[in-house]
């Protein structure tokens, strides 16, 4: 059985000051994994198309890592669709990412893709349309983690934090799910096991937005609390859920298949969310590649915060500790400062 707690190592964290200041006095290791980077010409289908080869060529050529085919000959997609249409995953960045896993050797129907909410999948164009019957997807299998289908029983993590009901996003996360009624299983998380035990390896592709508990809803928190059953329960103060996505995100067998996180700047969002606000979201013609995913958030909370002071409102709360505390469990780093570009010519 695996059993992944809350409360041993983190809660030294916990204790510790909040305020930013004090962690001048705590080094850091700069960070060591590159941000691979293309410039979109356009949003369209072609340009998406040309910026994902380029990005994972490059990644390929530098890092030794193929992205093709292993002993399980699958690969996992995990996309976000949560805040609905306007702020999911774009559609021609899945195809584009697909169209290059199709070239180093993957078959149409050992792609697959992993989601959370069946409504808004299909809301979002990654399931069939009901009026049509019609997806760009036809031939790739799409999990819906909310069917309750994808969970094991051995795979979980555990925390005494008592079962509650997200209020912003996944509120019937686990209704189906047939173990959450009794107290034992009230304190688990089943994690959905496609992308860690069916699959070679499996690439993360959120969107960004702000999230009131979790400060930045983007790579961290899509491989983990939108990749699991039960985490509605860790929505009751500001560092409940925090803790918990640095824990899960620290897991080795996820950790060991998440060959990395491309994700567009095509849309996100600054402020309101999870929810979809256009008035509060914005665009940039770029997309990113890179094994750390702490950084990526780092360097989208900095982009947020810049906006928020913009627009006139509050940057996200410093007690928000989510990729500090990532960072102490040796996921990534959040040393903006020092972190390595390098630009991808197509």
């Amino acid at each position: 059985m695996r059993f992944f707690s809350l409360l041993g190592f983190l809660a030294a964290i916990l204790a510790a000051p909040l305020a930013r200041a004090n962690e001048t006095a705590v080094p850091r290791t700069p960070p060591t994994d590159p941000v691979y980077q293309a410039q979109l010409a356009t949003f369209d289908q072609d340009s998406y198309s040309r910026s994902v080869e380029a990005l994972i060529s490059r990644f390929e050529q530098s890092t030794g890592r193929k992205m093709v085919p292993g002993l399980k000959k699958k690969v996992g997609l995990k996309i976000y669709t949560d805040s609905g249409p306007g702020m999911a995953t774009p559609i021609p960045l899945v195809k584009a990412v697909i169209a290059a896993l199709e070239r180093r050797g993957f078959e149409k129907h050992d792609i697959f893709l992993v989601g959370l909410n069946a409504l808004r999948l299909r809301m979002t164009g990654y399931l069939p349309s009901l009026v049509t019957g019609e997806t760009p997807f036809k031939g790739h299998p799409v999990y819906v983690l909310e069917s309750g289908k994808f969970y094991d029983p051995v795979w979980f993590y555990d925390s005494p934090l008592p079962q509650r009901f997200d209020p912003i996003l996944a509120e019937q996360q686990t209704k189906d799910y047939p173990n959450s009624s009794t107290k034992d299983e009230d304190r688990k998380s089943f994690l959905a096991t496609p992308l860690f035990l069916d699959a070679d390896f499996w690439i993360n592709l959120p969107v960004y937005t702000d999230h009131p508990m979790l400060g930045v809803n983007g790579a961290l928190v899509n491989a983990t609390l939108w990749n699991a059953s039960n985490t509605g329960r860790f929505f009751r103060s500001p560092a409940n859920a925090p803790a918990a996505v640095a824990e899960m995100s620290a897991i080795p067998e996820l950790r060991e298949t998440w060959r990395c996180t491309i994700v567009s700047l095509e849309h996100y969002q600054f402020i309101g969310g999870p929810y979809f606000n256009s008035l509060y979201s914005t665009s940039e013609p770029l997309v990113w590649l890179s094994t750390d995913p702490v950084l990526l958030d780092s360097l989208m909370r900095s982009r947020i915060n810049g906006l928020r002071k913009q627009a006139g409102f509050e940057p996200i709360s410093e007690e928000i500790r989510t990729l500090e505390f990532a960072e102490t469990l040796g996921v990534g780093s959040t040393h903006i400062a020092t972190a390595h570009f390098v630009p991808v010519v197509q």
